[in-house]
């Protein structure tokens, strides 16, 4: 297996340039020169997918076989001891794993509603079962257990059919894996897990289902040259068949967040205070307490319309991506509560969506008026997104140097709003009654300001 890395890796090296015209070396200083791919910037919103076999006890979080088993929480081990019978383990969650009402077509029809322009698939969680037919995974995988079918390549085809990106999540460690186990036992000076299962599966995911965007997890535990991250990613971005395309994130071992890779992450749900000088985007889940379904959460465990487009609004605003998390049944459903979320974003990004998409952080990012102000950008447009209603007809904005050649209107409203220049700087504007809207949030459009 090593001589097969070695041999890919000195192809990778000595042949043709990829079409950004560089050949990336193996060692950061070369793969974090690598111009992130326009598209990413632009598309502004996504939908993370969390969905696996922790989808059938559906409790607590996706984490629950580490919790009922190592960090032994009393709550996850009371609900096996309630609900199952003794000697009951894991993997016999994963026959229950059916999708039976799984729908991709109907899933991508909602995703496509919610306003997003990519969706990112959980391929394999750190419990290491994998979401399509992995050769090096024996039976822990959709294929041959629960579902028997590539849910992989199904979401794919059907998001693909309606010209949004498609990435895929995927762990590099997985918990009770004995090869990962044994490496870290030999504190990580072996690699056989990474050689045997993590690359292999990596490479197989790009060259099977040629994603958009990879979104690593599950490496913290080890250094990147253990898990010869540096290596994959010289061989993605010159050799691969999205080497072109592909968007990876900063989660490729110890010491890698928010410093290499891709775009940052950083950190879940991570939010600076101020604006970052990289591209960077903030993972958020719609049940504040886990990414996996939970049949336990409860109405006040989840974030309301108006509480995620404010998170939006101040990710897009500061330069991020927002990916928004959803976690399916088992069965394959998107929850009711879930799937109206969604389409309460999209709504609003039916109207307002200009102000989001595309768009640059501004010179300001926000101004404290009557009520909070986010501004984004595009060229000699600046977008005043107001997050609450000023419940007042004049409205005050303190940053915007306006000229005679200003034109200020209301997103969804076409007529222009008469307005004013303040003394020193900004303006006055003349609102009209703002319409009604769920997510408690409106867009004033200032044309040909500096």
């Amino acid at each position: 297996m090593k001589c097969v890395y070695a041999i890919s890796l000195l192809f990778c090296l000595l042949s043709c340039p990829s079409s950004f015209g560089t050949r990336y070396t193996p060692d950061w200083a070369s793969l974090d020169s690598r111009p992130l791919p326009e598209w990413y910037d632009e598309v502004k919103f996504g939908i993370f997918v969390h969905w696996g076999v922790f989808s059938v006890p559906a409790f607590g979080s996706e984490w629950f076989w580490w919790y009922w088993k190592v960090a032994l929480k009393p709550e996850y081990i009371l609900f096996m001891v309630k609900n199952y019978p003794p000697g009951f383990s894991y993997t016999d969650f994963a026959p229950d794993f059916h999708a039976q009402f799984f729908d991709p077509d109907e899933w991508a029809d909602i995703f496509e509603a919610s306003g997003a322009k990519y969706v990112v698939l959980t391929s394999k969680h750190h419990e290491g079962f994998t979401n399509w037919g992995s050769q090096t995974s024996w039976n822990w995988n959709s294929v041959d257990n629960g579902p028997h079918r590539d849910l992989v390549g199904d979401l794919g085809a059907a998001i693909r059919k309606r010209s949004l990106h498609y990435g895929l999540y995927h762990s590099l460690y997985e918990w009770f894996n004995p090869i990962y186990l044994s490496d870290k036992q030999s504190g990580f000076k072996t690699q056989e897990f990474v050689e045997k299962k993590a690359m292999p599966e990596l490479y197989d995911l790009v060259n099977r289902y040629k994603p958009d965007l990879i979104w690593s997890d599950g490496d913290w535990e080890a250094p990147d040259t253990y898990w010869n991250s540096t290596g994959f990613l010289a061989w993605l971005y010159n050799d691969s068949p999205v080497k072109d395309v592909v968007v990876t994130n900063d989660r490729w071992g110890l010491g890698c967040y928010c410093k290499h890779g891709g775009y940052y992450n950083c950190a879940d749900k991570f939010t600076p205070g101020q604006l970052p000088n990289h591209k960077w985007e903030k993972c958020q889940s719609v049940d504040k307490i886990s990414w996996g379904y939970r049949r336990n959460m409860k109405l006040s465990e989840l974030m309301d319309l108006p509480s995620i487009l404010k998170d939006m609004v101040y990710v897009v605003a500061l330069g991020g991506n927002y990916l928004l998390n959803v976690g399916p049944t088992a069965d394959g459903m998107i929850a009711p509560v879930f799937e109206e979320r969604l389409r309460g974003i999209g709504a609003w990004l039916k109207v307002n969506g200009e102000a989001i998409y595309s768009t640059k952080p501004w010179r300001v990012q926000a101004e404290n008026a009557t009520v909070p102000v986010w501004y984004t950008s595009k060229s000699s447009t600046v977008y005043a997104i107001l997050t609450s209603n000023p419940m007042q007809n004049s409205f005050k904005l303190l940053t915007p140097k306006t000229s005679h050649n200003t034109v200020v209107t209301l997103l969804g409203n076409p007529e222009p709003l008469k307005w004013a220049p303040l003394q020193t700087s900004g303006l006055i504007v003349l609102l009209p009654d703002l319409p009604f809207s769920p997510a408690e949030a409106w867009t004033l459009k200032l044309d040909e300001v500096a």
